[in-house]
C-alpha cells in the first residue's frame, strides 16, 4: 500500500473537529489514501495534504451549516465535503449526488464501512434527479464548476428559501461578481463569500453562500421540477 504510506499523521486540529468520529475520519483518510488514488478519484500527489488541503477544508464547512437540515453534495466525487461534513454532523441527512459509477461504488462502500446511516448515495446528475429527489435546505459542492454554472445545477434542487454552500478559491469574490445576473435570473436574492476554519485550517477556507427565495432555479425550473414529480408518481402507480 505505497500510496497510503505517503499520508500524514492526522493534525491535532482533526482530532478536536471530528471528536467521537475521529477513528472513522482517520479510516476515510486512509481509504482515500489507497482507493481513491488507485480508481483515479484523487491524484497521488494529493496524499500526503489530505487532512489539511481536503479532510479539514471541507470539515469546516460544518460551521455554515443549519442544525437538523437536509443537504445534496452535488458531484460528491470522492465524498468531499460531504463525507466530512457527515462525520462532523451527524444531525444532517446528506445525500451524496455522483453521475460516474465509479465514484458511486466507492462512496457506497465508504458509507457503508463507517455506518454513516444519515448518508444516502445517488447515481446522477443535479438536471436528472430535478422532481424525483426531493428538495433540500442546502446545496453543497467544492470545485465542480464555475459558479454560474453550478448554481444552474444545484439551485433547482433547493426548498424555498434554502442556500448552496460552495467550497471555492481565491478568486470566489470575482465568480460571485461576474455571475450576479445569471444568480438573478436563478431566484437567488443573495450571493456572499465567507470564510470560516479559524484555528482549524490555514488559510481559511472560503465559502460562497448563494440564498435563494420562494421560487429557486425561477419560474421555468418549478414548472420542470412539476413535471417531473408527476412523471415520478405515475411511474410509482404501473
Amino acid at each position: 500500500m505505497t500510496e497510503a504510506a505517503e499520508l500524514s499523521p492526522p493534525p491535532d486540529e482533526a482530532r478536536t473537529l471530528f471528536g467521537a468520529s475521529f477513528s472513522s475520519a482517520v479510516r476515510y483518510a486512509e481509504l482515500l489514501a489507497d482507493a481513491g488514488v488507485k480508481r483515479g478519484l484523487i491524484g497521488p500527489r494529493e496524499v500526503p495534504r489530505l487532512w489539511e488541503r481536503h479532510l479539514l477544508n471541507c470539515a469546516v464547512l460544518s460551521e455554515v451549516v443549519p442544525e437538523g437540515v437536509t443537504v445534496c453534495d452535488v458531484g460528491s466525487g470522492a465524498g468531499l465535503p460531504g463525507i466530512p461534513l457527515a462525520l462532523v454532523r451527524p444531525d444532517l441527512k446528506i445525500t451524496l449526488l455522483e453521475p460516474l459509477l465509479r465514484r458511486t461504488n466507492f462512496l457506497q462502500e465508504v458509507v457503508e464501512l463507517l455506518g454513516l446511516d444519515h448518508v444516502t448515495v445517488v447515481r446522477g446528475r443535479a438536471e436528472e434527479v430535478l422532481g424525483t429527489l426531493p428538495p433540500v435546505h442546502v446545496v453543497t459542492a467544492r470545485a465542480v464548476a464555475p459558479l454560474d454554472r453550478l448554481a444552474g445545477w444545484g439551485v433547482p434542487l433547493l426548498r424555498p428559501y434554502g442556500e448552496m454552500l460552495l467550497l471555492k478559491g481565491d478568486t470566489a469574490e470575482e465568480e460571485v461578481k461576474g455571475a450576479r445576473a445569471a444568480l438573478s435570473k436563478l431566484g437567488v436574492l443573495e450571493a456572499s463569500v465567507l470564510r470560516v476554519g479559524e484555528g482549524v485550517v490555514d488559510p481559511l477556507a472560503t465559502v460562497v453562500r448563494v440564498e435563494v427565495g420562494e421560487s429557486p432555479g425561477g419560474v421555468r425550473f418549478a414548472a420542470k421540477r412539476a413535471k417531473a414529480a408527476r412523471t415520478s408518481r405515475t411511474r410509482r402507480r404501473r
